[in-house]
């Protein structure tokens, strides 16, 4: 008598090697856009600046991540590869997102401690486009890109602890490029909330532990939000999430 040996379990395959992804024009075109956007600003404040200044900034080091993440997510939506992992198009938003929120409540507000109104009302010409298409129109594409064109439920909580690693990285950039410019040098410290010649290093310092507290609550509300937002329905083959069973 031959005893039946027990079949092995095929192993899972995952339902995009099933059933192929679908192309989608109008996600590709949008994001492609917001990338242009954040590529024109960019460009602009390289062209009527210092380069070598103008990338000491935050703004510019969140609109190039911008333009890198949404211009690979724009050709992944063409191409019908799957999106790029949540963890980086989530740190996208949420370090575009305090660019935009830090300019408009912090240095664009006359009521702040902190603000250049003065300056940025005194902008004219490409600057003030720049202006605009870094702080303004980037922001909001990147938001709406969020709430409208990607399914809910992919980020993890886990992922506001790890988006910090880009304003610790960044904060110890400008204060280390601050102590080697010397005194007196045009943007010695990129923000006057970090400069150092002004407040000292206790205040400084104490400043950076509120804008991380604040980075840290943000990514926790995105995440948040991530998980209760209803899902967009959005064109060609949907596939449920891995919490769900079955296709639909």
């Amino acid at each position: 008598m031959i005893t039946p040996q027990p079949q092995p379990r095929s192993a899972a395959v995952p339902a995009s090697a099933v059933i192929p992804t679908a192309r989608r024009p109008y996600a590709a075109a949008f994001r492609a856009l917001i990338a242009l956007s954040a590529v024109t600003g960019v460009a602009i404040e390289c062209v009527l600046g210092n380069p070598f200044v103008v990338l000491s900034f935050f703004t510019i080091w969140s609109n190039i991540l911008v333009a890198v993440v949404l211009g690979r997510s724009a050709a992944r939506a063409w191409t019908r590869r799957p999106p790029l992992p949540a963890v980086w198009t989530g740190g996208a938003l949420l370090c575009i997102s305090v660019v935009g929120l830090v300019f408009h409540l912090v240095l664009a507000n006359p009521s702040s401690e902190f603000n250049q109104a003065v300056a940025i009302d005194a902008l004219t010409g490409g600057k003030a486009v720049a202006n605009q298409l870094l702080h303004t129109v980037t922001p909001i594409g990147v938001a709406l890109d969020f709430l409208l064109l990607t399914r809910p439920g992919a980020l993890r909580w886990r992922h506001a602890a790890q988006w910090l690693a880009a304003p610790f990285l960044y904060f110890a950039f400008a204060l280390v490029r601050g102590a080697l410019l010397s005194p007196g040098a045009p943007t010695r410290y990129t923000y006057p909330f970090i400069d150092v010649a002004e407040l000292g290093y206790g205040e400084v310092l104490l400043n950076a532990v509120v804008l991380g507290a604040a980075f840290y609550v943000l990514g926790l509300a995105i995440v948040g939000l991530d998980r209760i937002r209803p899902a967009t329905r959005l064109p060609g083959n949907r596939i449920s999430p891995q919490r769900a069973r079955g296709l639909k």
